[in-house]
């Protein structure tokens, strides 16, 4: 028994109320294949303007129209809905692309049914195929598409009936690591896309009844065993007039990547400061007060941590030199780095430290700060004060020693009690001369001797320079040059060859 349901059949009376109801295109053929009619909107379908161009018969509409199916299959002679209506076929909802033979690149979409018209009688009259132009449609799915396919953005698309996963982008693929075989036809189950989520179960009600689902953190499983952090969110769409949920993807791995970074460097940070053996202090910026001290600037300042967090330098009354403290805390303001400032340090229990004070801006937890170091120099200040004692002693009367040994017992201090207050740089050249006669162990009357000045001059060649170099005593004039690497021996042998040639 035959199930093939009986077409529709409408009188020829009827055809124009028909017609005149209908927007769809209409192409009427008769029983020995001519192409008897076409309203106006089949032939705009078919981008032709007379009847004769649509072809006489389903033969030449064969031979100007190319048909595909929309999976690119091509439509063989017999296949065409035309030629299948005038086999005795029923066309149901076909949707064909058609293209002219002289021109494959322009291509339309097309839905076809067929309809029978007849006399009364039942006798089969005319066979017509109605037209419904998809080409609008279609076109707007392939620019989704291409828009889906090109973004960067990761996005998935999966059916909502069954929930599997029937388009994927490229930038999915390339943030996840998997192929398109992995994702097409898999559950959103099967991938895991809520698995690791706080509000996974909430997701996938909202996906089962087809609802917006917000934007919410995942981690998404990874091919290789690993997980990615991301926001996922999900929108209803229709694919092919299917109901879908197109899921979108901001990639947060980066960002959690930079965090752990952070978080450890901050880490590497607080151990380091806390742990280090010279004292160090963070204060704010803006009103320098104390947010952290680390042991060692416990230990020094002889205060315990809870007196220090949450007061400033002023309110503890840290530092003697109460200008000094002000200025450098001006330098801070104006973003000028302090290196090494000579600043004396009040103690709780009413002792002293001298210490060199180091300070820079820096930035922390989106606030600016100031990150304070100091340099316990007491005891070296007091054993340069010694060692200087001691050298000016014994240097008080060089004609008892050796030029070597006073130059051994110069070379002996290392560092100056002083901050250094001129560079070589800047001093003259008859400066320098008798500095480097200073440092060869030259009396006042030896060095006139050798530059042939008065000994009044050379005194106040001599005054000159301890006022530049900061300094009051040839021992401390002694210690200021081999500081700076300047020994004076050259400069008194280039003195001795020119008056050799004079």
């Amino acid at each position: 028994m035959d199930d093939t349901p009986t077409p529709p059949k409408i009188n020829r009376g009827s055809l124009q109320e028909l017609v005149g109801g209908l927007s769809d295109g209409i192409i009427l053929v008769g029983e020995n294949g001519s192409i008897l009619w076409a309203n106006l909107a089949a032939l705009q379908m078919h981008r032709v303007s007379a009847l004769d161009e649509l072809g006489l018969n389903a033969t030449e509409y064969r031979r100007r129209f190319t048909l595909h199916y929309r999976n690119n299959h091509p439509l063989e002679e017999g296949q065409y809905p035309m030629e299948r209506l005038l086999a005795g076929e029923t066309i149901d909802d076909v949707t064909v692309e058609i293209s002219p033979s002289a021109d494959l690149d322009l291509v339309w979409v097309h839905t076809v049914r067929s309809m029978i018209i007849s006399e009364p009688g039942d006798k089969a009259d005319v066979l017509a195929l109605i037209l419904r132009d998809e080409t609008p449609r279609f076109e707007a799915e392939e620019r989704f598409e291409r828009s889906f396919n090109a973004n960067p953005a990761p996005g998935l698309i999966c059916r909502i009936d069954d929930q599997r996963f029937i388009r994927v982008n490229q930038g999915f693929l390339e943030m996840t690591g998997f192929i398109k075989e992995d994702i097409i036809g898999k559950t959103v189950e099967a991938v895991g896309l809520f698995v690791n989520c706080d509000t996974g179960e909430d997701a996938l009600v909202k996906l089962g009844e087809g609802r917006v689902i917000r934007h919410r953190e995942a981690l998404v499983p990874l091919p290789d065993g690993g997980d990615r952090l991301v926001i996922v969110a999900g929108e209803p769409i229709s694919v092919v007039e299917e109901p879908c949920m197109l899921f979108t993807f901001a990639d947060l791995d980066a960002r959690r990547k930079a965090q752990n970074a952070l978080r450890q460097s901050e880490e590497r940070f607080s151990k380091s400061f806390r742990l280090s053996p010279a004292p160090a202090a963070i204060s704010r910026l803006d009103d320098f007060v104390f947010t952290e001290a680390n042991d060692a600037f416990l230990q020094i300042s002889g205060y315990a941590t809870a007196e220090v967090i949450g007061r400033t330098a002023s309110d503890l009354r840290l530092w003697e030199d109460v200008q000094a403290r002000r200025a450098l805390e001006e330098k801070l303001r104006n973003n000028t780095f302090i290196r090494n400032e000579p600043m004396r340090m009040k103690q709780k229990d009413g002792g002293s430290a001298d210490c060199l004070v180091s300070a820079e801006r820096v930035e922390i937890n989106d606030e600016l700060c100031v990150i304070w170091a100091l340099q316990d120099v007491t005891e070296r200040r007091r054993s340069e004060a010694q060692l200087v004692e001691a050298i000016e002693s014994v240097m008080a009367d060089t004609s008892w020693f050796s030029r070597s040994i006073v130059d051994r017992l110069a070379t002996l201090k290392q560092t100056s009690t002083s901050a250094p207050t001129a560079q070589l740089m800047e001093l003259s050249d008859r400066e320098r001369e008798i500095l480097g006669l200073i440092c060869n162990g030259q009396s006042d009357a030896e060095m006139s001797e050798t530059l042939h000045l008065s000994k009044n001059t050379i005194r106040n060649h001599i005054a000159s320079l301890y006022g530049k170099i900061g300094v009051n005593r040839r021992a401390a004039a002694v210690i200021w040059a081999r500081e700076r690497g300047f020994t004076g021996l050259g400069d008194v042998k280039t003195k001795s060859r020119k008056k050799t040639k004079t």
